[in-house]
């Protein structure tokens, strides 16, 4: 089940999604163009560094990196699906901020979680993690339309917000457990913490003016709440 696109129009354009897409883009190229091992070692985050450097640069860095197509891919493709809508309920400021903390979180998770690790963590998810959280919290009844494999053919299908993110979170949590926090591959604490650091900033940083299970912009161009 891979969402597609969803139903919530947005009041003013999300310039700061569109800024970090870019930049993802831009370090994927960069990353490339340089080689992946020396780069992502030098800038990725390493989690046992976490208990010897002070405000390591690298949480910040390994945000913008990506190891692959399909790991960028699936990361731009979520934050555009989701973070227009919640950087409009937030404003351009507060939501960077909150993509950073999130971002900032998820990979502090991995660290505490393996503290002696060293394999370089990158990728947006923990922060794409978080603004999933911000998502479900301001819209949980949203309709998201996914893609459903039968077969060779995906059968584009509605469904809520609360089921498809609830669901995705069902899954990275599994996933966190009984994949061993060492193991090389996808940093499913990072989606966790990522995702828990979104569910605890969202009610701070949204606009006073948008209620927590909102519903989406009516015609007039106001939010509606329940």
């Amino acid at each position: 089940m891979i969402p597609i696109s969803d139903e919530n129009p947005s009041r003013r354009p999300a310039i700061v999604t569109w800024a970090i897409m870019v930049l993802c883009v831009a370090g994927y190229l960069w990353t490339w163009k340089n080689g992946f091992d020396d780069t992502l070692s030098a800038y990725g985050f390493i989690p046992a560094s976490a208990r010897h450097v002070s405000g390591d640069w690298t949480l910040l860095t390994s945000l913008f990196l990506h190891g692959g197509l399909l790991h960028l891919g699936f990361n731009l493709l979520f934050l555009w699906i989701f973070g227009n809508n919640v950087e409009d309920a937030m404003g351009h400021w507060r939501y960077a901020a909150f993509y950073l903390l999130c971002g900032v979180a998820g990979a502090l998770s991995v660290a505490l979680m393996d503290a002696n690790s060293y394999l370089p963590l990158v990728g947006a998810s923990g922060a794409i993690s978080g603004v999933l959280a911000a998502y479900v919290l301001l819209f949980p009844r949203i309709k998201v339309n996914v893609a459903v494999p039968l077969g060779i053919v995906f059968y584009p299908l509605p469904v809520s917000a609360f089921f498809v993110v609830g669901l995705w979170f069902i899954l990275a949590l599994a996933n966190a457990w009984i994949v061993g926090p060492s193991q090389p591959g996808t940093a499913w604490w990072a989606h966790v913490g990522g995702f828990v650091a979104g569910l605890a900033l969202t009610p701070l940083l949204k606009s006073p003016d948008v209620p927590l299970f909102g519903r989406p912009i009516n015609e007039s161009g106001d939010r509606q709440s329940f």
